[in-house]
């Protein structure tokens, strides 16, 4: 995969590693996917159309780009899904030792293995929260537990997992699903409170995994597993700005772009939601950074610091 130097085409100063409070780790891997694949072609494609992005943010009134987000090479582990899982958790342990916000995007769904079990091991009481058609709660799947349909299961048993949009499972996840915490998409249709219930379930460190067939087929269609019935813009929006109002969102991946060369608009539905999740993230009324200045962790992040120190990495 080629990358351009700078995310989004943004200015040098605002691209470095030192300068920047947001890290961005590609992550073009297909390994496991069972059905169409073509994954591994999402973060050229999302690179590819954030070039193409207005950087202005009109809702937040705001230019995030100027917090600094540093693209990091792309993690090109392909041996085995496990060699994988384990590259991404070194890398993702790494950023956060250096006190980044860190964040990725696919790849398949097994790639947010790897950065939960860092996040988990960074952040004290954390909930995961999954936006999904599907439940990925298999233990193991086609020989493997690093698969794309084992892609929560970890997560079940070692966070509070709360499942947004969920539409197609196996019988045997059942036994893996915490009902309480999982909100199916028929009744999402029936209730208006579903947001705030969510909210109510986590705990204050959340980080977020979007898988795109989470979201309705009418507005993302490139996605290798897509399913009726999925969330649409505004309600996505409108979720995450709450969520990222009420608690500190400590990270996030995007997940399961399979571009479509003829139709470009899911490539840019995808650009734009990520820009908009750090444009939630570091809404504030600090202001835009001068280049001068340190780029640390927001003050809300500080409070809640990884557990390890950097020597530890």
């Amino acid at each position: 995969m080629k990358t351009k130097p700078n995310y989004a085409g943004i200015p040098a100063k605002y691209a470095t590693p030192e300068n920047s409070k947001i890290v961005l780790i590609p992550v073009p891997y297909d390994g496991t996917s069972t059905w169409k694949k073509g994954a591994d072609k999402g973060p050229e494609a999302f690179l590819k159309a954030s070039e193409n992005m207005e950087l202005y943010d009109i809702e937040t009134d705001s230019e995030v780009y100027k917090q600094g987000v540093y693209l990091c090479d792309p993690i090109d582990e392909l041996e085995t899904p496990q060699a994988m899982v384990e590259a991404v958790q070194e890398t993702v342990l790494n950023y956060l030792g250096r006190n980044k916000f860190v964040t990725l995007f696919g790849g398949e769904h097994s790639i947010s293995i790897g950065a939960i079990r860092a996040f988990s091991a960074s952040f004290e009481n954390l909930t995961v929260v999954q936006i999904d058609a599907h439940a990925d709660l298999r233990p193991s799947y086609e020989g493997t537990p690093f698969n794309h349909a084992c892609a929560l299961h970890e997560a079940s048993q070692t966070t509070n997992l709360i499942q947004i949009g969920i539409r197609s499972m196996d019988v045997s996840e059942n036994g893996f699903m915490n009902r309480e915490n999982t909100f199916f998409a028929h009744e999402m249709v029936n209730d208006p409170y579903w947001m705030d219930l969510a909210i109510e379930k986590m705990t204050s460190n959340v980080y977020i995994t979007i898988d795109f067939d989470g979201l309705d087929p009418s507005i993302f269609p490139a996605t290798g597993t897509p399913e009726p019935g999925g969330l649409l813009w505004y309600e996505t929006l409108d979720f995450l700005k709450l969520l990222f109002k009420e608690k500190n969102v400590v990270g996030f991946d995007l997940v399961e772009l399979c571009p479509d060369p003829a139709h470009h608009a899911s490539d840019f539905l995808a650009a734009k939601l990520y820009y908009k999740m750090l444009s939630y993230k570091f809404n504030t009324n600090e202001g835009d950074l001068d280049e001068e200045e340190a780029f640390d962790f927001n003050q809300k992040t500080q409070e809640h610091l990884p557990k390890f120190k950097n020597d530890d990495i």
